[in-house]
């Protein structure tokens, strides 16, 4: 089922901008994306094709199912309270029905780990894309080789280096492997290329050393380790790297790149939006997603301020929400059993249409 399904059939209920749009903080720049909410023809729900969540290829329109809205409503999800809250200038459609939900049953004390937990997650990522940024990868990777070193002495060396001054192929090389000692083997040498001996690592592309077999009465030439802690956790950080780089968004990579502050601008607005939101739901008992300090905000997103300077203002509001919360007159968590019967409810009402 796609999304022109839902408009087709008539089985949306709710339709808006979100993202920047909603929060009033766009540019130029930015793209639009829309949230919504729908519910399942009576076949499909009562029988085994229940779709949760539908969205497009790019991920920037996601319509969630009446039931899989609600469930997130009652642990105050961030994305789906928000939703709940669009400003009316936002709202593209909204059926009747929904008016059986409002967001003061759904806001809670919750709020407090929902909103700041995210936030804390925007910060890691935030501080987790200078890495990237400052340090980017070769895109030639090292093979299994590069973290093989000969044990010399009482040293190492790589054993790139080690087989270059010693004028030997890694080809004719043979391991065997050492009992009860981890990633060690004994590297014997076929100068002759008349024992068939597989290598150090058979190919380029291998994640492993290769194991030879070796005749009796052969003799080791030196002793290898091979690092395969180290290879992994390179292997790990490459795939990683060179999968942000084919997925990342290029115009934000250059602005972050660009103002040469070391984290990234963009995740850090949010951070300090989703806080200062957390904030006054506690305080005031609201939520405002349309914010009313648009500059500041956008001053953040513009590198203008330095990290350290963002995270003493996160640090400060996480402190305010903490003492807040104390004090709040806010409920505990949502009523779950009110909250489900309302469901409960607009579905009788919907299938009985």
């Amino acid at each position: 089922m796609t999304i022109k399904d839902l408009k087709d059939k008539n089985l949306l209920l709710f339709e808006c901008l979100s993202g920047s749009k909603a929060y009033g903080l766009d540019t130029p720049q930015s793209d639009t994306d829309i949230k919504g909410i729908y519910y399942m023809p009576k076949e499909m729900f009562f029988g085994l094709k229940y779709i949760p969540q539908i969205s497009n290829e790019s991920n920037d329109e996601v319509y969630y199912e009446i039931g899989r809205f609600i469930e997130l409503l009652i642990k105050n999800n961030p994305n789906i309270v928000e939703i709940l809250a669009t400003p009316e200038e936002c709202i593209l459609y909204k059926h009747p029905i929904l008016d059986k939900l409002n967001i003061d049953m759904i806001l809670s004390k919750l709020c407090k780990d929902t909103f700041g937990g995210y936030a804390l997650t925007q910060i890691r990522k935030a501080k987790g894309l200078n890495k990237k940024i400052l340090n980017p990868m070769p895109k030639t990777r090292k093979t299994v080789l590069d973290f093989c070193f000969i044990t010399e002495n009482y040293s190492s060396v790589k054993a790139k280096s080690w087989l270059t001054k010693n004028a030997i192929s890694k080809a004719d090389c043979g391991l065997s492997k050492i009992p009860n000692a981890k990633d060690l083997y004994a590297l014997f040498y076929d100068a002759e290329k008349k024992l068939n001996y597989k290598g150090i690592a058979n190919k380029e592309a291998a994640n492993e050393v290769s194991v030879s077999s070796i005749p009796a009465g052969e003799q080791e030439i030196a002793y290898l380790f091979f690092n395969k802690d180290s290879y992994s956790s390179y292997c790990k950080e490459y795939n990683e790297y060179w999968d942000w780089v084919e997925k990342r968004n290029e115009d934000r990579y250059s602005l972050n790149k660009s103002h040469g502050k070391d984290y990234d601008t963009k995740n850090m607005m949010h951070t300090i939006r989703l806080l200062q939101v957390a904030l006054e739901i506690v305080r005031d008992g609201e939520l405002n997603v349309k914010r009313q300090n648009r500059d500041e905000l956008l001053l953040i997103k513009r590198g203008e301020l330095d990290y350290d300077e963002v995270l003493k203002m996160a640090e400060k509001l996480m402190l305010q929400i903490e003492q807040e919360t104390t004090k709040s007159k806010l409920q505990e968590k949502p009523d779950a059993r009110l909250i489900e019967s309302i469901l409960v409810e607009i579905r009788a009402e919907l299938y009985a249409n």
